[in-house]
Order: structure tokens, then sequence, then C-alpha cells
């Protein structure tokens, strides 16, 4: 019997929280994650999973790549995600078919459960990376795998750090962002992440980076900005002080500004991102 979730009874600043600034954005984000789609696809390709494995799909969302997942293997499949809103909106949406949970990498109880596990954008929100790790190495039985995409290195989107630059100098928005600190793991080279992987105990495959780009609406971008990112910079838990009222869409319309400003004659931005892609046995 599968024990899905150890019990937490406090959050320490190591660990990821429940009932991120996800739940905020559950019901547009099937809509709005279109560079988590995207780089999915490479995803699947590495992870190559069998007609007949157990899958973990960890930080699931609203559980559309799950039911892609489910389409690909007749075995056990569950969907785990941080957010009590997006598990909600898995449930109501594939629910009847598909197992979804509530919970984080380091609250993972199973043991010995899975054949592979699938990571498509969630390894930044790790706050406790070893301990992340050893617990989906241990829900992996022997041989099992674990592939991962992300966001990677402080530099992990240009666009978005060059549209941010314009929040931080402005006086209405500037002194309270300066109070912002990083909610994500980012790590600055393969050969870090590959390390992290092999501190837990397990054997890396593939370790790289990818530069990715497209091109995308300045209005497009935002929806991009607002299905990730937002979720860490408007969390008022990632300040060491108050968000004053309108400072959310203060920096919204900033940012919708220099997005504009970043689009070329043709109207388009091209959208780059850094991104890790690792795949990893036990």
């Amino acid at each position: 019997m599968i024990t899905l979730m150890q019990r937490e009874t406090s959050h320490t600043p190591g660990e990821l929280r429940s009932g991120t600034a996800f739940d905020d954005i559950a019901r547009r984000y099937k809509k709005d994650s279109l560079v988590q789609k995207a780089a999915s696809e490479l995803l699947f390709d590495l992870l190559q999973i069998g007609p007949h494995e157990d899958v973990l799909d960890l930080g699931c969302g609203t559980g559309h790549l799950t039911e892609r997942i489910r389409q690909r293997t007749s075995g056990s499949v569950l969907g785990v995600d941080p957010s009590t809103e997006m598990i909600a909106e898995a449930e109501a949406n594939y629910g009847g078919r598909i197992r979804f949970a509530v919970g984080a990498a380091e609250t993972l109880a199973a043991r010995e459960e899975f054949d592979a596990i699938f990571c498509n954008s969630a390894f930044q929100w790790f706050r406790d990376g070893p301990r992340g790790l050893r617990a989906c190495h241990g829900a992996l039985r022997p041989g099992g795998r674990m592939a991962i995409q992300a966001p990677a290195s402080w530099r992990y989107c240009p666009n978005f750090l060059f549209a941010l630059e314009r929040v931080a100098s402005d006086d209405a928005t500037g002194p309270i962002f300066a109070r912002f600190h990083s909610p994500w793991l980012f790590l600055e080279s393969p050969d870090d992440y590959a390390s992290l992987f092999r501190s837990a105990g397990f054997e890396v495959q593939l370790s790289r980076f990818d530069l990715t780009q497209d091109l995308y609406t300045p209005d497009e971008v935002m929806r991009v900005f607002e299905s990730g990112a937002a979720a860490g910079y408007f969390d008022a838990r990632n300040y060491d002080a108050a968000l004053p009222p309108g400072y959310t869409s203060e920096c919204t319309s900033l940012l919708r500004s220099s997005f504009r400003d970043q689009a070329s004659d043709d109207g388009l931005v091209s959208l780059e991102f850094n991104r890790i892609f690792l795949v990893a046995r036990r």
C-alpha cells in the first residue's frame, strides 16, 4: 500500500510550502503555461515511459501532462503538487482516470512504488533539494528513472530579469522589490545539478543546459510570466516587508511595458530560457 505523503506540522525556510501562490493561478494555468508545455515534449522523449510502467508526475499542476502520461502507460499514474487549487483543478478534469495528491517532493513517503518520475518545470520549486531528491530516490524501484527539466541559473530568463530591472528602479515598487528573496533552486552548471543528484544516490545519465528561444507577443510573454514566475515574485512570503496595496498591479503594469518595449518590429518578443535537462537512474 502506498503511503503518499509524510505529514508536515511546520515549515522551515528549507522546505517547499503547500498552498503556494500557484493557488491563485490554478484556474488559468492549463491555458497560460505555454513554455512549460513546449519544454515538456523533450522531457517525454528523454524519459521514454514504458507501456506498463508506474509513473509519478511530480509538480503535476492541473494535470494536463499527467493525462498524457496516462495515455502512455497502463500502469499506475499519480500526480502530486503542493498547491491545493492545482490539485482541485486536476481532479475536476482527470480525477476519474488518475490519482492526485497534495504534497511536495520533500514529503513524499512512497517506497519503491514507481518505475519513473516525470518532473516538468517544477524542480526549481524544491526548497530542500537534497531532502527532496532522497525522497524521490526512495520512491523509485531499483533501476527506476527520474527526468527533470526546469529553468536554470540565476539568468534563467533574461527577458524577465530585464523587465524586473524596471520594477527595481521604479520609485513606487523599487524599495519593496529590494526586500524580495528568491524562493527558487537555481544552480549554475549541469555539473552542479548532477552532483546534487549523485549525492542523493542517483546515477546521472544526462545533464545539460539548453537555451530555448521562442517568439511570443508581449501579451503572451506576460501570460508566461504569470503562469510561473509570478507565483514567486508576487508571494508575500518571499519578502521581508509587508506588500503595500497595489504593489502587484504596479509591478504588472511595469512588466507589461517592458515586454512591449522588448518586441521587435514584427511585434514579437524572442523569449529565452536557460533550462536544465537531466535524467538519472536509481
